[in-house]
């Protein structure tokens, strides 16, 4: 590694974690079925304890087809900002592991229109018409949580 760059790392603490993955509003979900990997970027909202997904789901979904088949599943959500001094980054981020569950009755009726609207970023719609969209709130049991980041200032 003579000639390639490179910036050190540190482990974040279960705090800075946690406001990390609190802060952000989206990152990529990456699920699994026998030998094919499928990873989507998805709006969420962590409350501290769980995750919780926002998706739009219709008839024949792949999303759907890949939630049922995975047993566990990681979950990224990542930074990279560029600082005044040239060649400086700071950088981190937060990798999940765990379960996506359905919600109990008490998780659904909180995630009324006015709590997923509150909760997470406006859903994306490719080329389908909304009344064909169910819009789904999945849980996602966090078995596993690490942070990583390469502040500017530490080097």
């Amino acid at each position: 590694m003579e000639h390639v760059e490179y910036a050190y790392s540190r482990g974040m603490d279960d705090a800075e974690t946690a406001e990390r993955l609190r802060a952000a509003t989206s990152g990529v979900l990456s699920l699994a079925r026998e030998n094919d990997a499928y990873a989507l970027p998805l709006a969420h909202y962590y409350d501290g304890e769980k995750l919780y997904f926002r998706l739009g789901l219709s008839d024949g979904s792949t999303k759907l087809a890949f939630w049922d088949a995975t047993e566990t599943a990681c979950y990224v959500v990542h930074s990279t900002e560029s600082t005044d001094e040239p060649q400086e980054i700071d950088s981190w981020s937060v990798v999940v592991t765990g379960r996506l569950t359905e919600l109990s009755e008490a998780e659904r009726e909180r995630f009324d229109t006015a709590e997923i609207n509150r909760r997470f970023t406006p859903i994306r719609v490719f080329d389908e018409a909304i009344e064909d969209i169910d819009v789904v709130i999945a849980g996602f049991e966090i078995d596993e949580m690490t942070g990583r980041t390469t502040p500017a200032a530490d080097r």
